[in-house]
């Protein structure tokens, strides 16, 4: 294998499984130390089930807007004729600038991702619900696109690498941006730890290292893998491994890392959101949007 690879693989091991793991067990042994602090009682089941709807939502709403965008700058190009589905797109013709623009879904849903993230460190007051969403639009943003750049310093026949050929990357430039990816999520892993600890409703649920880790299993680690079934009839039908991979390289590139590193956080302060979250509006939206897909999206638009 060659020298490139090999490192982005071996760097990628590093980042999103050894480092967050050795995080997690320097947690399970400052537990045992005398000066531990006994937890706080974990936040209620409704918080767990409005955040696994709201990620569902966010995925969804992420992933379609990287489809409008990798069809749009197409629909612009003479000699393109693209349909955009609910879960791809795929276009008729020719120009050489299309492999450009299969990088141009993963720069919009980045943006997206930094720009959510700006709003939420922002010291402005909103809502519970308001701060869940834009903390899963913010991780689904971010943790979409950036798991494309290394995938792509990988494979020159994904998205993101055919951009990066159109360029006319090297091997040196595609490893450059695939380690700088690798680098860049476990920074914006930690920066969504503090928005996801102020979204407790009051400070004992996140006064002790044990109460910090287990308010984000509750609030953030356990809805994201539930969601991340639950997305599963959204993506359908395509092939199997497009159904179940993605979601997969969603949660894991990030979420380890905001669960391991939670306990390390101080002085956060909760925002006081509600004990009992609003359940009716999230599960709605999220049936709305499933039959908006299924029903509309899935026998495509053509943009011609």
């Amino acid at each position: 294998m060659a020298a490139g690879p090999t490192l982005i693989l071996a760097t990628a091991a590093l980042t999103i499984i050894v480092a967050p793991l050795a995080l997690g067990l320097a947690r399970l042994a400052s537990a045992r130390t005398p000066n531990a602090v006994p937890a706080a009682t974990a936040p209620s089941w409704r918080l767990t089930a409005a955040s696994t709807a709201l990620y569902v939502l966010a995925f969804n709403l992420t992933f379609f807007i990287q489809e409008l965008f990798l069809v749009l700058p197409k629909a612009l190009t003479p000699g393109l004729r693209p349909t955009l589905y609910h879960n791809n797109h795929s276009w008729e013709g020719t120009n050489p600038l299309a492999a450009l623009f299969q990088g141009t879904g993963a720069l919009a849903t980045l943006s997206l991702g930094l720009f959510c993230l700006w709003l939420l460190r922002r010291p402005q007051q909103r809502s519970g619900s308001t701060r869940l969403w834009l903390f899963w639009m913010a991780y689904c943003g971010c943790f979409m696109a950036l798991p494309q750049v290394v995938v792509g310093a990988l494979s020159p026949g994904s998205d993101v690498g055919m951009a990066m050929a159109c360029l006319q990357l090297g091997a040196g430039a595609r490893l450059g941006a695939g380690l700088l990816a690798l680098v860049l999520m476990p920074l914006l892993a930690w920066q969504l730890r503090q928005p996801a600890l102020e979204i407790a409703d009051s400070p004992a649920s996140i006064g002790s290292p044990g109460a910090r880790t287990r308010f984000v299993f509750r609030a953030v680690t356990l809805p994201a893998v539930l969601a991340s079934a639950l997305v599963i009839p959204f993506r359908i039908p395509r092939e199997l491994l497009e159904v179940v991979l993605v979601p997969l390289l969603v949660i894991l590139p990030g979420i380890p890392w905001i669960q391991a590193a939670a306990w390390r956080l101080r002085g956060v302060a909760a925002s006081g959101a509600p004990a009992a979250w609003p359940l009716a509006y999230p599960f709605a939206a999220v049936m709305a949007l499933l039959v908006f897909f299924q029903l509309v999206l899935r026998s495509g638009i053509r943009f011609y």
